[in-house]
């Protein structure tokens, strides 16, 4: 039973909400199936009842009731000497002549919706009770989170609210008196009536109300729908119900639907799934939010394959973190869609971060309506036949603005069946700034395959007056009866390295590496490069730009010419793409000592291979590495041509 805070009356007991607010309607959704009542009054006028309730029929599908609203024109405002034959081709008054509609989103996480769609379950009566009004004024309200209804009583969260509300004034006070009035109508007929409305109304129905019992007026006897909508007249001067359009019923377009839903459409589908299938609901609000990054991972995952960022749970748990403090920043408790792409953009890249913001405009299909469908946006909407109009919500939420971020997108696949027509075949190169990071990288591998070279000559002394290389541990226990210490003695390394293979993907399938090539260097900064990698024409992200996955490469440097080893026949006694490498290196090689960069170690047939070229393998393996460096090294871009360099950087995206 709703506190007594939030009676009216003995017979009147109010449920303020937040519309728009999925937790809000699981509140609802509880003390309208916990408690008998056996009348609900929503802050709707009676014109939209029919529609409203035909609507909520075909729930969980998305639809909008519309009422035109009529248009002003003040002759006294207007200014002849303004108008100019440019000013109306730019149409500078197009504003001013657009259509307006008033409308209510049948929105499954709204709370009236809500409380309507269980009265109609319920067999319980309705009454649309709002003044009707032919020109209505949307009044949303910044409000406190809805989330901290899970720790904090409906009757605290109102009383908390309170302080902030301003008195109503002009045509909201016109209504709260309408919406008193007919309350104290309803009490003739119904003993336990439940009154939803927003939360920035109730104190003032309540209000209204009491000012109305103290000054005497007796109850409208409200045996029809007329007498429901009798205007008040006890109080100040007479208010009466203006005469409006008929409503209109539509569907909303999918592509839409982050527009018109309070939550976010995959919050919403995950509100109506576990309402279908009787599941817990009640912290979806934030349970939604980890089963939205979870979802978004394995999408992401399935569109780049191996060149995906690898999301770790500390990743998530990580990105959780930044989406709890980037929330609080903007002092709410949940986060809204801009919190959430800008989380994931910053910790898991623009691909992730795109994956992300698709997933949320996701809603259950629920198959075609018989209705026209409009396109939604942000105070206004499209209609079917191409207009613009301005929409003014009844039930709104919290005020919704524009928030620019960038992101880079893969192109539609129109344009990527282009870009593969386009390509030009003799003309590739690669993308300078990956060719540094790729060479930086085999530097330093380079570096610990000559420390790893150094290591095998290490040995320990006693120590005298230099630690030189370090304590040496072991041997200083081995020899602790003596108390002497000793040290470690690592003399320079001896050879040189001037080729480095890496093998990322070992063993290699080859139907997944069809593409093989040897690249030149254009400068003496550059190796000479043989690899084999995914087929970068099934991967397009811009006009002339490709992308593509490391396999495998060898590294030459300083950089010779060399024939293409993967069409040089001396080298067809291998079986595997890796064998191939490993020959060509052994080959090419001018210095004794091969660096091998891979997961496990080169077995027996490879050191063989090894020895008859006089050689030897310095495994340097890749655990050593961060696995989130070596996987967006191995994503690289092949351009069509140098002159595609001057724009490539509009078009790459970093995994």
């Amino acid at each position: 039973m709703p506190h007594p805070f939030l009676h009216l009356s003995p017979r009147i007991s109010v449920l303020p909400v937040i519309h728009g607010s999925g937790d809000f309607a699981v509140e609802v959704r509880r003390v309208m199936l916990s408690e008998d009542f056996d009348c609900l009054a929503v802050p709707l006028p009676g014109s939209f009842q029919e529609d409203v309730e035909r609507a909520i029929a075909f729930l969980p599908s998305v639809t909008a009731v519309l009422q035109e609203e009529t248009k002003s024109f003040d002759t006294a405002s207007f200014d002849t000497t303004s108008w100019t034959p440019d000013s109306e081709a730019a149409g500078e008054d197009d504003d001013a002549d657009r259509r307006t509609f008033s409308y209510v989103p049948i929105d499954p996480c709204q709370p009236v919706i809500a409380a309507l769609r269980i009265a109609l379950q319920e067999r319980l009566p309705r009454a649309f009770v709002d003044l009707e009004t032919d020109r209505f004024q949307s009044h949303g309200s910044v409000l406190p989170d809805p989330y901290a209804l899970k720790h904090l009583p409906l009757e605290k969260f109102a009383a908390g609210v309170l302080p902030a509300l301003p008195p109503p004034t002009g045509q909201l006070r016109d209504r709260i008196a309408t919406m008193a009035h007919r309350l104290r109508g309803l009490e003739c007929r119904f003993d336990r009536i439940l009154f939803v409305c927003s939360i920035t109304d109730w104190p003032w129905v309540k209000d209204a109300y009491a000012r109305r019992a103290e000054s005497g007026e007796p109850r409208a006897v409200a045996s029809t729908d007329q007498n429901l909508r009798s205007p008040p007249s006890a109080l100040g001067s007479p208010v009466s119900d203006d005469i409006v359009e008929e409503t209109e019923l539509y569907a909303v377009s999918d592509k839409t639907f982050l527009f018109v839903l309070g939550e976010l459409p995959y919050i919403t589908g995950l509100y109506e799934t576990a309402r279908a299938q009787l599941d817990d609901d009640e912290n979806l609000s934030i349970d939604g939010v980890k089963q939205l990054l979870l979802t978004t991972r394995d999408r992401y995952r399935a569109d780049l394959g191996n060149r995906a960022r690898t999301i770790t749970p500390h990743l998530l748990r990580t990105c959780l973190k930044y989406i709890r403090n980037l929330s609080l920043i903007h002092r709410r408790l949940t986060p809204d869609f801009y919190t959430l792409v800008v989380a994931a953009q910053q910790l898991a890249g623009d691909p992730f971060a795109v994956h992300l913001a698709e997933l949320v405009r996701e809603y259950p299909a629920t198959g075609r309506l018989p209705f026209p469908e409009l396109s939604m946006g942000i105070a206004q909407a499209q209609l079917p036949g191409g207009d613009v109009v301005t929409m003014n919500s009844r039930l709104p939420g919290p005020p919704v603005t524009w928030s620019n971020l960038q992101l880079s997108r893969r192109p539609p696949q129109p344009d990527r069946d282009k870009y593969r027509i386009e390509w030009n075949p003799f003309a590739q190169c690669s993308w300078p700034p990956e060719d540094d990071k790729i060479e930086r990288f085999r530097t330093h591998v380079m570096d610990r395959a000559l420390g790893i070279m150094g290591q095998d000559l290490a040995n320990s002394e006693k120590f005298t007056t230099s630690l030189k290389d370090g304590l040496d541990i072991r041997e200083t226990l081995r020899n602790w009866h003596t108390g002497d210490l000793y040290v470690k003695v690592i003399p320079p390394s001896r050879g040189k390295l001037d080729c480095v293979v890496m093998l990322f993907d070992s063993p290699a399938d080859p139907r997944d590496y069809p593409w093989r090539i040897t690249w030149h260097a254009e400068h003496h900064d550059e190796s000479t490069l043989s690899l084999f990698a995914t087929d970068f024409h099934d991967d397009f992200v811009g006009p002339g730009i490709a992308a593509a996955t490391y396999g495998g490469a060898m590294f030459l440097f300083p950089p010779r010419p060399v024939v293409d080893i993967w069409r040089d026949p001396q080298f067809d006694v291998a079986d595997t793409l890796e064998e191939r490498l490993l020959i060509a290196a052994c080959h090419h090689a001018q210095e004794r000592h091969i660096a091998l960069l891979s997961d496990a170690p080169p077995g027996a047939a490879w050191r063989r291979l090894a020895k008859r070229f006089h050689k030897r393998l310095v495994h340097v393996p890749l655990a050593h590495f961060s696995q989130e460096t070596v996987g967006q090294l191995r994503t690289f871009h092949v351009l069509n041509g140098q002159e595609v360099r001057s724009y490539a950087e509009h078009f790459i995206r970093k995994v």
